[in-house]
C-alpha cells in the first residue's frame, strides 16, 4: 500500500485485505467497517501511519470517547518499507481512551456549570435589552453553531425570540467556546501503546477473525 494514499484509499485497501464490507449510508464521518463474527457485526475504526505513531482526529473530544469505547481498531504500520497490521480491541484500547477522558472531562464540567450561571442580565450586557430578539440577533451571538433551520425553529414569539429564549441560546454559545477550547487537536497514540500486540503479516482476513474470535471468546 503507498504510503501517500489519500485516507479513503486506504480505507478501501484495508477492507478488501482483511474483507470488511463499510455501510455506504455512514458516510466518510461514519463508521469505517464492519466484521460480521460469531453472529455480531462489530464496528471497525481503521487507521495507518508511516512513523509508528497512530493520528486520530481533529477536535477530541466527549463524543469521540462514546464512538470509541465499543470500537474494534485495525492498524497498519508502514516503517521504514516494512509493512504490518495489528488488531487492537476495544479492551486493548480502553487505557489509552480513558486517560483522554480523565484530561478533558474537568473542562467539559466547567462548560455546562459555567453556562447555566448565566441570568439575563448577562444577555442583556452582551446583546442588550429588548422586549423581542430578532434572527439576526440571534444569529450575531450563535453565528453558524446552528442551521437556519434550527434557528427559526428556536423561535418562541412570532419572527423572533423571548429573552427567555435567547438566555437558552447564550448559554449554548458559552457551553460551545469553552467546550471547543477544551479538546485535543489530533491526540497521537504512540507506537509504544501496541508492542505487545501481536502483528499480521499474512493470511490477513483469517488472522483477523481468529484474534477477533479470541477476544470474543474472553469477554
Amino acid at each position: 500500500m503507498p504510503g501517500n494514499f489519500q485516507d479513503d484509499d486506504r480505507e478501501d485497501t484495508m477492507r478488501e485485505l482483511f474483507n470488511l464490507y463499510k455501510d455506504e449510508e455512514e458516510g466518510r464521518s461514519g463508521i469505517d467497517a464492519f466484521l460480521d463474527i460469531d453472529t455480531k457485526t462489530l464496528p471497525f475504526e481503521l487507521k495507518t501511519t508511516s512513523n509508528g505513531s497512530v493520528t486520530t482526529v481533529r477536535d477530541f473530544g466527549p463524543d469521540h470517547i462514546t464512538k470509541w469505547k465499543n470500537k474494534h481498531w485495525l492498524i497498519g504500520f508502514f516503517i521504514n518499507g516494512v509493512e504490518y497490521y495489528k488488531y487492537v480491541s476495544p479492551l486493548a484500547m480502553s487505557e489509552w481512551i480513558a486517560e483522554k477522558e480523565k484530561y478533558i472531562s474537568p473542562d467539559f464540567s466547567l462548560a455546562e456549570i459555567a453556562s447555566v450561571k448565566l441570568r439575563l442580565i448577562d444577555l442583556y450586557k452582551i446583546v442588550g435589552k429588548k422586549k423581542k430578539y430578532t434572527l439576526e440577533d440571534a444569529r450575531t451571538l450563535h453565528k453558524k453553531q446552528y442551521t437556519k433551520k434550527e434557528y427559526l425553529a428556536l423561535q418562541d414569539v412570532e419572527n423572533g425570540y423571548s429573552p427567555a429564549k435567547m438566555l437558552n441560546i447564550l448559554k449554548d454559545r458559552a457551553r460551545y467556546l469553552i467546550e471547543r477550547g477544551s479538546t485535543l487537536n489530533n491526540p497521537h497514540i504512540p507506537l509504544s501503546y501496541f508492542e505487545d500486540i501481536p502483528k499480521i503479516t499474512k493470511n490477513h482476513a483469517v488472522a483477523l477473525r481468529e484474534e477477533v474470535q479470541e477476544y470474543l471468546d474472553s469477554l
